[in-house]
């Protein structure tokens, strides 16, 4: 099949285009700037503006919605949501067969305004349509990883032991993708997450351990709603299958700072 991937630059599409083209399909990648043509075809559009989202959808069967900005203010808003309106349309126009949105584990529990986007930006793929998937994952150990390595810019680690999640690797999202596209659209919304729930003292000692990083550890209680949530294990799921690379082996594979 013909997939557009938008976000084919980051962490989980730079995971998951080589698994497409390893499984047949044809992809072409949505990016803002310009790229080297290769056996991927990019295509230049910007989910902020609109620019050229409908050259970007014409002629392909899957779109698998990667992209995303968050954190920005405004300019969250603008990708977030009218980019995935803008595109939720095009590809509708377009004729496009499945529209795959990748949202997060807990955008519907867990009182955060950027989850919160995402879960309007759901709904916008939910009514848009076409087919649809919904796919929510857990956090990356990419992302766990590199919010330590910015916290640890501090003389002391800062954190709530109780806060429990569910690192996954994102190569196991980028294969559970492929499935979900060759499987087509699903008109519902699945989960996955890594092979093990960690508490946030563990998952942070063994972050230290292994980047042979010295800092003490203050533990401060987030409070409200925020805290209690996390703390509930909203950032974790039940769903099967889960990821296969575990926190521990994903350090050992990627090494000291």
């Amino acid at each position: 099949m013909k997939v557009l991937i938008t976000g084919a630059t980051g962490t989980l599409g730079g995971a998951l285009v080589p698994r497409l083209i390893e499984s047949g399909h044809e992809v072409r990648a949505m990016s803002r700037a310009p790229h080297p043509r290769g056996e991927v075809g990019w295509v230049q559009a910007d989910l902020a503006t609109g620019d050229g989202i409908e050259e970007a959808t014409s002629g392909v069967e899957v779109v698998v919605h990667l992209a995303s900005a968050p954190y920005r203010g405004r300019y969250t808003t603008k990708v977030d949501l009218e980019g995935t309106r803008w595109l939720v349309s095009a590809a509708r126009r377009a004729g496009v067969a499945h529209f795959l949105y990748i949202s997060i584990v807990g955008v519907d529990k867990v009182p955060w305004g950027y989850f919160r986007t995402k879960l309007a930006a759901e709904a916008l793929v939910r009514g848009g349509g076409t087919g649809w998937s919904i796919l929510r994952a857990t956090q990356f150990h990419q992302f766990v990883d590199n919010t330590l390595r910015g916290a640890s810019r501090l003389p002391v680690m800062i954190g709530d032991a109780g806060i429990v999640a569910q690192p996954v690797d994102c190569r196991d999202v980028a294969t559970r993708i492929v499935m979900r596209v060759g499987a087509g659209p699903s008109a519902a919304v699945e989960e996955i997450g890594g092979p093990e729930v960690l508490h946030f003292d563990d998952a942070l000692r063994l972050w230290l351990d292994t980047r042979g990083v010295r800092r003490p550890m203050l533990r401060l209680r987030l409070p409200g709603r925020l805290g209690r949530a996390l703390r509930a294990g909203c950032l974790t799921t039940t769903a099967q299958p889960v990821g296969q690379l575990t926190w521990t082996e994903y350090l050992s594979v990627t090494g000291g700072l």
